[in-house]
């Protein structure tokens, strides 16, 4: 495993004695020869010439800037019962329904029982397909004075402004082109989403560190894929990202998530904190009465912009030069569509404009700048990438109960055979994964040469990819929840 470099930075002491607080956390650049490393395949296949020291400075201050007008709802929503300005579950989970026919609408309901925080989108199970193809009012404009009554707090009214409103450069036909090409997509995006985007960010400290504090993958690994992809399935699907769409309301409902957490975690500026991630220990955090404090010196805030733009990276960039690596053609068309539609999901989420690209050779320059920006990997990220890999074995594959152990093995090897590729061999050591034989793109890279350059360059056989696309994403989103209640 890889050891974090001290970043020679973290603190500094001036002639006036007491000690001022770095413009970045440690982590910033701490392993940057490692990040060097993991990406010159990026560096060599997205174009990026050189160093850029302006964006690298533009990145580390990040690690210190928020998402705004989530942060001011999730202050707003943890104020005590009767304060001022206070706004509660049920106002969020009418804001986010969107004004409803005949008095009814579409809810959020809770994260676990018992516990009062907003959770996964209510889902109606009759349906076999991800949340997009529930019903949903599309094209309806707000009435908060109808649904939320005529005091709506103010954090909220401004919450609900900032994701409704629709800033002049959204294309909508390019929009449902992006999610078009992304349905064509179908495995081959699942798999270049699990392996390189997810799994793959789990080589860098500091948000792994976050999702094993509050839980997650770790103690129901199987669920959490199941939203994600879920999630990531819903997008695609048309008219899915209108205002009040179900997938709409799902990314909105997702930012909410995430400014509660850092709400959460972070506490005060200058508070002591207790959890460093350093520790095998899992602390409950936000669902237990005392939050743990996160360590806003080493990694910066605990849902920071620089991570948010690394996310985003991980969603557009990578997914395009993943899919490439498996052998689809992906010409600068789509690719234009594909970046505009996760640029549209990037802005949804709170992300800065100043990470919001739609050219894919922009977002190839950024992503190398972010791997240059992060700190080694942590004790966080090998349990999180085994749990990944463990919860195959949980899934329900289509087929009789004979074959369910069988194609369990298998897809845990298929798993860990392209992980090795996208990966790397020292990447799996520090992951404290096993090494397996490419055979997994021996036979994807054949395969997507006929269907993607050969059968993909008529109009026919496009429409033909994407419904197989469909099928597939929505048998891989079946696998995972058909244990779920």
């Amino acid at each position: 495993m890889a050891d974090t470099v001290d970043n020679p930075v973290d603190s500094r002491v001036d002639d006036a004695g007491p000690t001022t607080r770095s413009p970045y956390p440690a982590r910033f650049r701490a392993a940057e020869a490692r990040g060097a490393r993991i990406g010159r395949p990026l560096r060599l296949f997205g174009g990026v010439r050189g160093v850029d020291e302006a964006l690298l400075d533009r990145i580390g201050h990040a690690f210190f800037e928020e998402d705004d007008a989530g942060a001011a709802l999730a202050a707003a929503m943890r104020l005590p019962a009767g304060a001022p300005g206070r706004v509660t579950h049920a106002q969020l989970r009418t804001a986010l329904a969107g004004p409803s026919r005949g008095g009814t609408g579409r809810k959020i309901g809770p994260l676990h029982a018992g516990d009062g925080e907003i959770g996964p989108l209510h889902r109606d199970r009759s349906i076999n397909g991800p949340i997009s193809v529930q019903g949903t009012d599309l094209g309806a404009g707000p009435e908060q004075g109808t649904e939320l009554g005529a005091q709506v707090p103010d954090a909220l009214r401004g919450f609900l402004s900032e994701v409704t409103r629709v800033p002049d450069w959204v294309d909508w036909d390019l929009v449902e082109t992006g999610a078009a090409v992304q349905r064509r997509l179908g495995q081959n995006a699942s798999d270049v989403l699990l392996q390189l985007s997810l799994v793959g960010g789990y080589r860098f400290g500091g948000p792994t560190d976050l999702l094993v504090a509050t839980g997650a993958l770790t103690g129901d690994a199987l669920r959490r894929l199941a939203e994600t992809q879920e999630w990531t399935v819903g997008l695609s699907e048309p008219g899915a990202l209108r205002a009040y769409a179900p997938a709409w309301r799902a990314t909105v409902h997702v930012r909410v998530m995430h400014a509660l957490v850092s709400a959460s975690f972070a506490g005060p500026h200058g508070a002591s904190p207790s959890y460093d991630g350093s520790s095998d220990e899992s602390p409950s955090g936000v669902h237990q009465s005392g939050p743990t404090r996160w360590d806003v010196a080493r990694w910066g805030l605990p849902i920071n912009q620089a991570d948010q733009a690394a996310t985003l990276g991980l969603f557009d960039g990578a997914l395009i030069l993943g899919c490439r690596a498996l052998g689809v053609r992906i010409p600068p068309s789509d690719s234009k569509a594909l970046m505009h539609l996760w640029k549209w999901v990037g802005h949804l989420m709170g992300v800065h404009p100043d990470f919001l690209v739609d050219d894919e050779w922009a977002r190839h320059h950024i992503n190398y700048h972010v791997l240059l920006a992060q700190a080694g990997v942590s004790a966080a990220g090998p349990r999180l990438a085994q749990a990944v890999v463990a919860a195959q074995a949980d899934r329900v594959y289509r087929g009789p109960s004979w074959w369910q152990p069988w194609r369990a093995r298998l897809e845990r090897e298929r798993l860990l055979s392209m992980l090795t590729v996208f990966l790397g061999v020292r990447s799996m050591g520090e992951l404290g994964l096993p090494l397996r034989p490419p055979w997994a793109h021996a036979y994807l890279l054949p395969l997507n040469t006929w269907r993607y350059r050969v059968l993909g360059r008529t109009r026919r056989g496009r429409e033909r990819l994407e419904r197989w696309g469909q099928r597939r994403t929505h048998a891989i989103v079946a696998s995972y929840q058909s244990e779920r209640p």
